[in-house]
């Protein structure tokens, strides 16, 4: 008969407990958070790091920029209304199309229209760089890894039936990760703070002001303890919310899609149902 093993002794049991290691994401974020209240880790190196793991949970579809605020141009343009179009933008890239927006034919780049004012006897398709088409439901961790290797910038977001749903830049992957890039694509107007998707959904910036989001969905919310949405968000939950967390505040239902240690970022928000 084989002896039994020892038990282990009662400072190993504690040197286990102690230096047992995170089975899982959630532990992995509760020891991150441990660390940065015993200021092992600041505010910014936390964030970054909740970004990094919080990439490969969310797809394109969460922060592509939709097709109807797409700046594309047109083969058939002039070389006179493209350049038009590239000091109206200043964009630096823009993806050309056929004939219709769902026929993507390349990628201008805005410099090399200097070579057609230059003088160069050179056809604007022939300057095109290759287009890049990914699904809309490509997790944001495997495309960061592409345009790293590709070396592209953007790519041309299609949904399931393989029409042109937007667009996205390497930026857009990346202030996921460090927070808010200033991208030629982000929008600073107020109207394009609440944004339909084509689920029916609104996504709206967490920076919406209060008189803004009232009169977009008709309520009635005040902004003397808070002056923006995501303000009524925190605000409602007591604490800095969580991202996918849903809230349910009057008959609006608002899920957070993007958020971080520090800030949220960005809001989906489901009008009530009315009943026919």
């Amino acid at each position: 008969m084989e002896p039994s093993p020892s038990r282990p002794s009662l400072l190993e049991r504690l040197s286990a407990l102690l230096m047992r290691e995170p089975e899982d994401r959630e532990q992995l974020i509760a020891l991150l958070h441990s660390a940065f209240e015993r200021n092992l880790l600041d505010a910014d190196a936390l964030s970054i790091i909740e970004g990094a793991l919080a990439v490969s949970e969310m797809q394109v579809r969460d922060i592509m920029v939709p097709r109807a605020q797409m700046e594309a141009i047109s083969i058939d343009d002039t070389a006179a209304a493209m350049t038009a179009k590239a000091i109206e933008t200043a964009h630096s890239r823009f993806p050309v199309t056929g004939e219709n927006r769902d026929d993507v034919i390349g990628i201008l780049l805005a410099k090399d229209l200097l070579r057609l004012h230059a003088g160069e006897d050179i056809a604007v398709r022939d300057m095109l760089r290759p287009a890049i088409f990914i699904p809309d439901s490509k997790r944001l961790n495997v495309l960061l890894r592409e345009f790293r290797a590709s070396r592209n910038h953007m790519a041309i977001v299609v949904d399931e039936y393989g029409g042109v749903a937007g667009l996205v830049t390497i930026e857009d992957v990346l202030e996921q990760i460090v927070g808010d890039i200033e991208d030629e694509y982000d929008f600073d107007e107020a109207a394009d703070n609440i944004l339909l998707d084509q689920a029916g959904h609104y996504r709206v910036k967490a920076t919406t002001e209060i008189v803004d989001f009232n009169a977009a969905f008709g309520t009635h919310f005040s902004d003397e303890e808070f002056d923006t949405v995501g303000g009524m968000v925190i605000h409602r939950l007591g604490r800095m919310p969580r991202r996918g967390e849903v809230v349910q505040i009057d008959n609006l239902r608002i899920q957070v899609l993007r958020a971080d240690s520090r800030r949220v970022h960005t809001l989906l928000v489901d009008r009530p149902q009315v009943a026919s």
